[in-house]
């Protein structure tokens, strides 16, 4: 009876079964999901959640468990009895079986054919990231992602191979799940990319030639950004909440003169010159007006998910989120409230897989008044920001520059009033000014795959949603300041809407025959766009004081009608804007052998946009690859992966054409252009230019390309080489006297060639069990030049002028002309006396005539950059991480508008008899006076060349918390850390596609401490 008792409790423990659970990250302390953790030499398996937790129900007998995912090196752990194992899986650069988003669908990373990156959520930039695009920041090779300055929720220029249009729109096409999104913006909101929250996203994927942005042919010849958001898992249900706290603070103001710096080039002047008027203006105080408008800024950015499966049968993932960021800008202010969810069954047998998005966010803006910027950095360093004087209530009691007389009062200005032409007090300006917005977004759409029954090979698609968006807001003016005393008190409000609505029907058909070793796919489908903008309009109302302010008590407004009339009229509710793109696209891919990789791309286009005539695109793509690894190293150990590329396509461009350009049309003018009729006023309705023959804007571009990957793809990358023809490209150009209703219209006369190479490289120096460090670094080199302005002959043309400089009406940086970069500047050439100091108004005469003018400009420099690099590092120790990113350029230039408008004596002694402050160049300089000419020396065109430290980050991974309930991870980073550069003025980075650089938005330094929990 023994025997028989011991055989059945030997046999129970030998087939006991035990839970082991944990976690696993990726090298930056992030959950990882779709981890397969097996039992190993055992049919045992699960995978990680969207957290990257795991339950696995392990036997006895189990000594090892196997941790492997795409993207990441395969890792062993060894049981010894543990319960909870957590680890980090190693990045596997260049991995060949990765899955990249491209255009209808997805591909292996191996079998690629053209150029295509994708950044996943494990290779973001680290920190506070309020929007989008600043996840890729120094990330790509070829893309520029250039913030517009320190503003809260603030937009980004990006840039992709530098932009291939002149008049055109130079942004990439934004493809949010599938819903290609219209460009620019809702009135309210300065970025469309910010009402997207960023934990919500998986990956951003980068389309440069035309063999990968083909399928988007009509808008896509600036490239494509695919933004794929998080999707549900199977498996129980698991939450995250993520949580960053954040301070920004500003570490260089733009450089200005301080009130007793002032006081002594005033004093130095009335000493050369007898003249006292300025000095006499002067006050005592010492006032820093930038550190009067700016302050310290508090953030915070909060993401609560769920993902898990619903009664086994339901993956799905919601999330909402909440981020305040406050700008440093006294009053600016961005909100976002978010919420995400995300379905995705698979039905009827696995046959049909629905994928079904819904994104909405509400976010508020406060924008303050930015005129305060440029007005902190010119207004009198001497004053005090409060007067004190009784006589200054009717200004809010803030110091201002006032009428030099006090003449008898009027209704309309009054007796002591400020002067229309000087700087306002810049403070009054950030707290009179009322500038408000609120803007709704909802993204969703329905994405269904269907594997037929009887013909599994064949697939239907559809994905059928859009894109809506409401904006509203106010800007509105106190009557008690000094902007509402010239103006007058206001109440102005607006709203808009865009629609974007979107049908894909397409047929996929993917088949092996084994006999001759080829896979194919085609697909075949129809797509149709519409896109609508509602325009409300409001009546706007100015009000005056009624009454003499200097009587006490006597401010009477008219307020009442003001708030009656405030709301719109039946008449004015709404006018729509519309325009329609319908399109067929095809694309049949071969893989012959595993060796040689074969696509063609077609896609036809018709925009409502253009001339019935004109209105159909063809824009087709071929390209090719060819595997050297399979085909000549195969039992190279040493090399892990070698394949070339080639590729050809064209794609088209119509963005920033009015939607109905080609026409005839009229317009109805504004309140200020109204006609008398008897005693009633009429808005009249005006002639506007129209050009009938407008097409696609057209950029052909061939592309080489080879990836490459070493000693198990520690080493890998890709260089690309390409060179793209833009033609019929849209330029503004002039228009013979009567022969339309406008002296320049936008018309298909340009074309430009643009040429350049790109390299990346991802390498693991070290990877051990508990140490790891990866290093990425990529540069890209682009090149533009026109070759065609003018659709006539004409031999006295000069060139387009272009850049115009907002400190001298009428004079531009630039001037295109057919061999010149769009980006070069156009300026006169400095002279220096022996010391090497600029004298004034003296310019070489280059075109020897004896006299020195505008003819003797020259081109020189440029604002594109020669070479821009992107570098990032991450080094992990067992629970430790630490990594840094940075990015640069080299070669652009800046024509620092500032220097040239204020680094005169003119700017401090103003001719509207005031005092002001400038830039310290004066004192390099001596500059006296202003002239056009002065405006355009080459002085001013600077070396804005730089490196910036744009992240550095440290995590720490506590493991299992709360009696093990709960993973948390805490990290800290500290962005914007350090930038070298020559350039004298405030931000090498933020100019205008003409190097144009004023007075801006200062970006922060932004220190950041964040906690991310999963249970």
């Amino acid at each position: 009876m023994a025997l028989p008792v011991l055989l059945v409790l030997f046999h129970v423990a030998a087939f006991a079964q035990t839970q082991v659970t944990g976690r696993v990250t990726d090298p930056n302390g992030a959950g990882l999901a779709g981890v397969t953790v097996t039992v190993k030499g055992q049919n045992v398996a699960t995978s990680t959640n969207e957290n990257g937790q795991y339950t696995l129900t392990v036997p006895a007998n189990a000594t090892t468990l196997v941790f492997s995912s795409v993207g990441f090196t395969s890792r062993e752990e060894v049981l010894n009895g543990r319960s909870s194992i957590n680890l980090n899986l190693a990045a596997a650069a260049g991995n060949l079986n990765e899955v990249v988003v491209v255009a209808y669908g997805t591909r292996r990373r191996g079998d690629l054919t053209s150029s295509v990156t994708q950044v996943t959520a494990k290779d973001f930039q680290k920190g506070f990231q309020p929007s989008a695009e600043q996840l890729l920041v120094g990330k790509v090779a070829g893309l520029q992602v250039t913030t517009g300055g320190g503003a809260a929720g603030t937009g980004s220029r990006i840039r992709i191979r530098g932009g291939s249009s002149l008049n055109g729109s130079n942004d990439p096409l934004v493809v949010i799940d599938g819903v290609p999104v219209l460009e620019g913006g809702v009135a309210g909101s300065q970025n469309i990319l910010n009402t997207i929250n960023p934990n919500d996203i998986e990956s951003i994927s980068v389309l440069k030639d035309a063999s990968a942005t083909a399928l988007y042919g009509s808008r896509a010849s600036n490239g494509v950004l695919i933004i794929t958001t998080k999707k549900g898992t199977r498996g129980k249900v698991k939450f995250t909440f993520n949580t960053q706290a954040s301070v920004q603070s500003l570490t260089k103001y733009a450089p200005v003169l301080s009130g007793d710096q002032v006081r002594d080039v005033i004093r130095r002047d009335m000493e050369a010159t007898g003249d006292s008027t300025y000095f006499k203006k002067l006050g005592t105080a010492n006032t820093n007006w930038q550190k009067e408008i700016y302050r310290e800024a508090f953030g915070t950015d909060n993401t609560l998910g769920a993902s898990g499966t619903i009664a086994n049968v339901l993956p799905f993932r919601l999330s909402g989120g909440f981020t305040h960021q406050e700008g440093v800008l006294k009053n600016n202010s961005f909100e976002r409230i978010s919420t995400a969810l995300n379905l995705s069954p698979k039905l009827l047998n696995d046959h049909l897989s629905v994928n079904l998005n819904a994104k909405f966010s509400n976010t508020k803006n406060n924008f303050s008044d930015q005129g305060a910027i440029g007005n902190a950095v010119f207004f009198d360093p001497t004053q005090p920001v409060l007067s004190g004087d009784a006589k200054f209530t009717r200004m809010g009691g803030y110091w201002e520059w006032t009428q030099p007389s006090d003449a008898a009062w009027a209704p309309i200005v009054g007796a002591f009033s400020p002067r229309a032409l000087a700087p306002l007090n810049p403070v009054s300006l950030i707290n009179t000014i009322d500038n408000k917005s609120t803007v709704n977004r909802f993204i969703g759409n329905l994405q269904l795959d269907y594997k037929l029954h009887f013909l599994p090979d064949l697939h239907l698609l559809a994905n059928v949603g859009g894109d809506w968006s409401r904006g509203s807001g106010n800007n509105n003016r106190d009557s008690m300041s000094a902007a509402g005393l010239l103006g007058g008190g206001s109440r102005s409000n607006y709203k808009q809407g865009q629609n974007n609505f979107l049908t894909d029907f397409q047929l996929f058909y993917q088949k092996e025959f084994k006999s001759i070793r080829t896979k194919f796919d085609v697909m075949v489908g129809h797509t149709f766009q519409e896109f609508s903008t509602d325009v409300y309009n409001f009546p706007s109302f100015s009000y005056r004081p009624i009454a003499d302010p200097r009587t006490p008590g006597s401010e009477i407004y008219n307020l009442r009608d003001t708030i009656a009339n405030s709301k719109p009229r039946a008449e004015d509710v709404r006018y729509t804007d519309l325009y329609r793109l319908e399109s067929y696209i095809g694309r049949v891919n071969f893989n012959i052998n595993d060796k040689y990789l074969i696509q063609g791309v077609m896609r036809r286009d018709a925009s409502s946009k253009l001339n019935p005539d004109g209105r159909v695109g063809y824009f087709p793509a071929v390209s090719v690859a060819w595997k050297l690894k399979q085909e000549f190293f195969k039992n190279v150990n040493f090399i892990s992966d070698l394949k070339l590329r080639a590729s050809w396509g064209e794609t088209g461009n119509q963005a920033n054409l009015n939607y109905y350009s080609y026409i005839k049309r009229y317009t109805q003018g504004n309140q200020s252009a109204m006609y008398q009729f008897g005693g009633q006023f009429v808005q009249v309705l005006r002639p506007e230019g129209y050009v009938e023959d407008l097409r696609w804007e057209t950029t052909q571009t061939t592309n080489l390309g080879l990836d490459f990957g070493f000693l198990n793809n520690r080493i890998a990358g890709s260089v690309d080489v390409y060179k793209r023809k833009g033609f019929d490209m849209l330029a503004s150009v002039p228009i013979a006297p009567g022969a339309n209703f406008t002296n320049e219209a936008t018309k298909n006369v340009a074309a430009m060639d643009m040429e350049g190479f790109e390299v990346a490289l991802n390498t693991v120096p070290v990877r051990t069990k508990d140490f790891n460090w990866d290093l990425n670094v990529n540069f890209s080199y682009n090149k533009r030049k026109i070759t065609q302005l003018l659709d006539y002959n004409d031999p006295n043309f000069t060139g387009l002028p272009r850049g115009g400089i907002g400190i001298a009406t009428g004079n531009f940086v630039s001037q295109w002309i057919v061999g010149s970069n769009p980006s070069e500047f156009y300026v006169l050439k400095q002279v220096y006396d022996q010391n090497g100091k600029p004298l004034e108004g003296v310019y070489e005469d280059l075109n020897r005539d004896g006299q020195v003018n505008l003819d003797d400009r020259y081109y020189h420099k440029q604002a594109d950059p020669k070479l821009n690099v992107g570098f990032s590092t991450s080094v992990s120790y067992k629970k430790f991480t630490v990594g840094m990113a940075a990015h640069g350029s080299l070669g652009n230039y800046v024509f620092n508008q500032y220097d040239a408008g204020a680094g005169i004596l003119s700017q401090f002694k103003n001719p509207t008899q005031i005092t002001s402050n400038g830039s310290p160049s004066y004192l390099e300089t001596g500059f006296r006076n202003n002239s056009n000419f002065q405006f355009l020396s080459d002085y001013f065109i600077q070396n804005a060349s730089f490196l910036r430290i744009d992240n550095i980050n440290l995590g720490y991974d506590l493991g299992r918390v709360f009696r093990s309930k709960v993973g948390m991870r805490i990290n800290a980073s500290i962005q914007n850390v350090a930038v070298i550069t020559n350039y004298k003025g405030l931000d090498p980075e933020i100019a205008d596609d003409f190097g144009r650089a004023g007075t801006i938005y200062p970006r922060p330094r932004v220190y950041t401490l964040g906690v991310n929990l999963d249970f």
